[in-house]
């Protein structure tokens, strides 16, 4: 990420002050050039250049600043360079200089840094796609993809736009979009993401989405939307900023008026300039972005990371969230003449050239019971008509009870009642074979993530708010210990929940679906959890990419420790420039050394703030595996 043009302006005069003071110094000590103009030694000359030059334009801007009554802490900044230069302090008043410029130009240099994710993610972009056109191959800006266009994707080429595969097999790295550390394999019919990185073979695919609505162009946007947003606990800074200014100023004049020296006054003013506050708390803020985005959480508003800590409702949605959207068949029931290994057998044979989302439970049962599958052939699936195909010399039907009664009348009265949740039917040869019921198992996590909510995150009451039937969503309350429920919710329902709720204590929503996307953005902080609804995306605050309630315990964790990192920068600056300034009104501080201490206590909170950025030891403060545990024992 390129610097700003204010950021070079500042590093201009950054660099024309020192290079000032070292004029200075070698013409006062080394060559000891005492000569000047009208009783201003020239070692003195260029410390007023610097004032001229680079000290005029600061005070400027912060003089329209105070006219705008924005009474930020840098005012003391500007009120101490104008004293300098009243008092003939050039050296000081050059020094003040430097550390409101150099402090402006670190904070610069500091948010590049921390906002690396999303020049990585910049760098990434693929500038054009090879489109197959009339059997030939051509490359084409990105923005001339069109949904259904066959595109090539060459070995180790980042992959420009979400697709399916059409032709080939190999294998794609998704780890810089999902986290997950190991190569994710794809055959005909895999979907794709752009920004992966492709493996050692080519493989063709269809484009699904423009380039522009990709999910990886999605990141790019919050990226850049979170970065140009103003942190939110700036304000803190400028309200402690407000409190602080007129602190110094009364103890200035105070020194001032008990010593009758006014260069005690410029003292105070010089050590008391508050860097701590007006670079220290973005830096903090920043820094958890950055951390943020390297863990898979993209942050949308930087005010959620402040606001979750407060935050003491917890509110769940229930599919894809609590549960890991992965139906497992946990119940069979065999119709006359079937044994339960017959059925699953026969419909895993079929199920496994289909894409229907409980395809994957039957071929899981057939696996776990030791099942072979056999060779099917004639396989269809008409959209809402359920998978037909033949087994050996058996004819194989796995559908709906609906469809099953509409396509053979004499079926039905065999089918067992509906009794709830998902499920599916199986029909062999015209006869009833069996039914499947399916459950949207917990995540392993789920139990162990919850009960450690209260103790560790200081939530009040945790509640599952979903459209689900009510027997499915208590069933899975059971399950990972949250008593609190509200089943069969329309969006409209839930977002009157969330607002109730938000009433009586600050909220925060955790949803994957569109009908979340309402409920989400009026909770004080809404968390999108996965990468399966854009527009869930939109209204949340926060994007958590990787679906593992881990992730969400290391956003909290990253939240707490960047509100302590933050308030040890900014108040522990505070704390040690009002000793500086205690000293300085007492007469032990010149205005140099006075500078030269804040610049020290400066480089001390910006240091410690920078360690926001860097990832502790551990993230997370609960164990996966003792939910599964409990799971098993359920």
């Amino acid at each position: 990420m390129q610097p700003t043009a204010a950021s070079r302006r500042q590093s201009i005069i950054a660099a024309i002050a020192l290079a000032a003071i070292l004029a200075h110094l070698i013409l006062r000590f080394g060559l000891k050039m005492t000569a000047g103009w009208s009783g201003v030694p020239v070692y003195e000359f260029p410390l007023l250049a610097a004032l001229l030059v680079g000290g005029a334009p600061l005070v400027i801007g912060l003089v329209i600043k105070f006219i705008r009554r924005e009474f930020g802490s840098d005012l003391l900044a500007g009120v101490s360079i104008v004293t300098a230069a009243a008092l003939g302090q050039y050296l000081a008043g050059t020094i003040v200089v430097l550390m409101l410029s150099g402090g402006q130009v670190l904070e610069s240099y500091a948010v590049r840094s921390a906002s690396s994710a999303l020049d990585a993610l910049a760098r990434r972009t693929p500038s054009v796609a090879h489109r197959r056109e009339d059997g030939e191959i051509a490359d084409v800006p990105l923005d001339r993809i069109a949904v259904g266009d066959t595109l090539l994707v060459f070995p180790h080429e980042i992959c420009p736009a979400d697709g399916t595969v059409v032709e080939g097999h190999g294998t794609m790295d998704e780890s810089y979009l999902t986290g997950e550390p190991y190569l994710m394999s794809k055959v005909v019919g895999s979907s794709v993401v752009s920004g992966a990185i492709n493996g050692e073979t080519a493989l063709s695919i269809r484009a699904d989405k423009l380039a522009v609505d990709s999910r990886y162009a999605k990141i790019m946007e919050v990226m850049r939307a979170a970065e140009q947003r103003r942190p939110r606990a700036r304000r803190i800074g400028d309200r402690l900023g407000a409190v602080y200014t007129p602190v110094a100023i009364a103890i200035a004049l105070l020194a001032w008026a008990a010593s009758g020296d006014v260069v005690r006054f410029l003292a105070v003013l010089v050590i008391a300039t508050p860097c701590p506050l007006l670079i220290a708390i973005p830096i903090a803020i920043i820094g958890a972005v950055s951390l943020c985005a390297r863990r898979g959480i993209i942050i949308k508003d930087p005010a959620v990371l402040e606001e979750i800590g407060v935050c003491r409702t917890a509110i769940f949605d229930k599919t894809g969230t609590l549960t890991s959207a992965r139906p497992k068949l946990v119940q069979v029931s065999a119709g006359p003449g079937f044994s339960e290994e017959e059925a699953i057998a026969l419909a895993a044979s079929v199920e496994r050239y289909s894409k229907h989302p409980l395809a994957a439970a039957v071929l899981e049962a057939a696996q776990s019971r030791g099942l072979a599958l056999m060779d099917a052939r004639e396989i269809s699936e008409p959209p809402g008509e359920g998978l037909c195909g033949i087994v050996g010399a058996r004819k194989v039907l796995v559908t709906s009870r609906k469809k099953l009664a509409d396509l053979h009348p004499a079926i039905a009265p065999h089918i067992p009642p509906f009794t709830g949740g998902m499920e599916c039917v199986v029909a062999i040869d015209g006869r009833y074979a069996a039914t499947f019921r399916f459950r949207d198992e917990p995540r392993a996590e789920g139990a162990s993530f919850v009960r450690h909510l209260r103790p560790k995150h200081f939530f009040d009451r945790v509640i599952i708010v979903s459209g689900d039937r009510e027997s499915e969503v208590r069933y899975l309350a059971g399950q990972v210990g949250i008593k609190e429920i509200y089943a069969s919710q329309t969006p409209e329902q839930k977002v009157s929940i969330v607002q109730d709720q938000t009433r009586r204590a600050k909220t925060v929503f955790l949803g994957d679906g569109i009908n979340d996307a309402p409920a989400m953005a009026v909770a004080t902080v809404g968390l999108a959890f996965g990468q399966h609804s854009e527009i869930t995306a939109e209204a949340a605050g926060a994007v958590i990419l990787d679906t593992s309630l881990t992730k969400v315990d290391e956003f909290l964790h990253i939240s707490r420790r960047m509100r302590a990192i933050l308030l040890q920068s900014a108040v522990g600056g505070m704390a040690l420039s009002l000793l500086g300034m205690a000293f300085a009104g007492m007469g032990y501080l010149s205005p140099v050394r006075g500078a030269i201490a804040q610049e020290l206590i400066d480089v001390a909170a910006v240091l410690n703030a920078l360690r926001v950025a860097l990832p502790p030891k551990k993230l997370t403060d609960f164990t996966a595996a003792a939910g599964a545990l409990l799971l098993l024992l359920n």
